[in-house]
């Protein structure tokens, strides 16, 4: 090429290296002009941003100030729509974070206890309510059937419930705490099932719909249900006041007069087998008199005069009166009383029944006969009671015999008339109380009389000294 050059222009090279350097530093000038008209429109444009369409913009697609305008417009309409997806974000963010902390306040407050468990059978939520409901300081990441036990009533519904989908609406289940402690409690259990996949977020082919767990509301209906037994068992105190009193009457009349005609009898015949068959009319009638009249007083209304009582004093003064009357026994007195309001009278009866009702079973089982009457005041946020317990040494009360120890005429003794007891549950009802029998684990009986207490004593109460009269 060079020589073809040099053959076809052989006196003219130096002028065509000339006018080659010419053009290309002309191209070089033009360049340099071109961007700097384009850097100065792009600075005053970033420092004010102009419309693509501004009309002092010349809009040609071939003028170059006119791309620029339209590319700042476009990024200016991108930055702004940024801003604003990061602010719906923050709002977004913020609103999901009340939302949540709303959602635990009301978890942690609400009076009901709330359990979650997920399909594997974990507890993932236990508020605290639940905790109190059920007794356990710790239930969280815990399995159900562990935590409640695998023979708990309430174990069972919740398995019922992660199976079957099966939804549980007011039920009562009863519930042993750590502590042995039973409690009955109300119990709703629903099912939670899983969201469609586009709303949780999973694979297409996750079954919507299935079982993700369960939900399960607690309260506790303890004292309610005592109370509610405690208002059947007065109805029902009532009641057979109302029916069997005028039979007992009756009853008792009848056998007024065969007591008569046996006396009659007795006096006319001759000394022999007449007169022997006589007298055990007459015995046999006394004793059913008298029957009938305990039961006349079990079944009458009783008379409650309400009144300021030192319990303090009555016991003392009861334990007194059952040192005189059993000095083989030992009573002692011990533990903290206070002041009730209630009848005195019935007090007194409901304590001395207790107390020989204890002295009585503890002689049969040996010589050593004790008997502890012990007081105890319990207070909570709502009510204060107070405990009187009547602990004795004796061989305890057969397992068959406890269910009904406080049913009338229910008696395990040959003498006894069966109405001791009953006796004493009427008046603990009477004055808004309890009463209950259980074994002691070293041995022995407890009987323990609640009552409604009006205040506590001004000091702690000294033990009285053991022994007997």
């Amino acid at each position: 090429m060079t020589t073809l050059l040099a053959i076809q222009f052989p006196a003219n090279r130096p002028l065509w290296f000339a006018a080659g350097f010419v053009f290309i530093l002309l191209v070089l000038l033009s360049v340099y002009a071109i961007s700097v008209s384009l850097k100065k429109y792009l600075r005053r444009d970033t420092d004010t941003p102009r419309n693509e369409f501004d009309p002092s913009v010349p809009r040609s697609a071939e003028n170059p100030a006119f791309l620029s305008a339209s590319m700042q417009g476009v990024i200016h309409r991108l930055k702004e729509q940024e801003k604003e997806l990061e602010r719906l974000h923050r709002e977004e963010k913020q609103r999901a974070l009340q939302t949540e902390r709303l959602s635990e306040a009301v978890t942690r407050n609400m009076p009901t206890g709330l359990l979650l468990i997920n399909s594997n059978g974990l507890i993932t939520l236990a508020n605290p309510a639940a905790q109190v409901v059920l007794a356990m300081a710790t239930l969280s990441y815990r399995r159900y059937d562990e935590a409640l036990g695998v023979d708990s009533h309430l174990a069972r519904l919740l398995a019922e419930c992660l199976r079957d989908a099966r939804t549980f609406q007011r039920e009562e289940v009863e519930h042993f705490t750590p502590t042995g402690e039973l409690r009955q409690l109300g119990v709703t259990i629903s099912p939670v099932l899983a969201p469609p996949p586009h709303i949780r977020g999973q694979a297409p082919d996750a079954a919507p719909g299935k079982i993700a767990g369960a939900l399960c509301l607690l309260s506790d209906l303890t004292e309610l249900t005592a109370l509610q037994k405690q208002v059947r068992l007065k109805e029902s105190l009532a009641l057979l006041g109302e029916l069997s009193a005028g039979i007992a009457h009756e009853f008792k009349s009848a056998l007024a007069t065969i007591s008569g005609y046996a006396q009659i009898l007795k006096s006319e015949a001759a000394a022999g087998e007449q007169a022997d068959c006589a007298e055990k009319i007459v015995q046999e009638t006394r004793a059913l008199t008298h029957l009938v009249t305990e039961f006349l007083r079990f079944a009458r209304p009783l008379e409650f005069t309400p009144s300021t009582v030192d319990l303090r004093a009555l016991v003392d003064r009861t334990a007194a009166e059952l040192r005189e009357e059993m000095p083989r026994v030992m009573f002692s007195v011990e533990g903290e009383f206070g002041l009730v309001r209630g009848d005195n009278g019935l007090l007194r009866q409901a304590l001395l029944n207790l107390a020989r009702n204890a002295a009585e079973a503890a002689a049969a089982g040996g010589t050593d006969v004790r008997v502890t009457l012990r007081g105890g005041i319990e207070q909570s946020a709502t009510v204060s009671v107070q405990r009187i317990a009547v602990l004795d040494n004796g061989p305890g009360i057969a397992a068959a015999d406890l269910p009904r120890i406080f049913m009338p005429f229910y008696t395990t003794k040959a003498d006894g008339t069966g109405l001791g007891l009953a006796i004493v549950q009427k008046i603990a009802v009477q004055h808004g109380g309890t009463v209950a029998a259980r074994n002691l684990p070293e041995g022995g009986a407890e009987f323990v009389l609640v009552l409604p207490i009006q205040q506590t004593a001004s000091s702690q109460a000294v033990d009285s000294p053991v022994g007997s009269i």
